[in-house]
């Protein structure tokens, strides 16, 4: 038993935690193209739209990772890992 905690222990640590980090890093960067979208394309309905949606999208993945994470530390650390 003790020998899985390690393991899982490691998987979390090495690659999943690092794995979100660059995923939340990647829907950060999508919100922020979104916004300059949105503000650079203020004359045409169709780039606020596309900047809108880029917004929404980001929002989304930046919620979907904060939520994985917390999930994630909630599972962990019940089962003492």
């Amino acid at each position: 038993m003790q020998n899985l905690s390690q393991f899982i222990a490691g998987v979390v640590t090495l690659i999943i935690n690092p794995l979100i980090g660059l995923l939340f890093a990647l829907a950060l960067a999508y919100f922020l193209w979104g916004a300059a979208q949105f503000i650079l394309n203020a004359g045409s309905e169709e780039g606020r739209k596309k900047g809108k949606d880029a917004l929404l999208r980001g929002l989304i993945g930046i919620f979907i990772m904060a939520s994985v994470f917390g999930i994630l530390n909630v599972v962990t650390s019940t089962f003492g890992i």
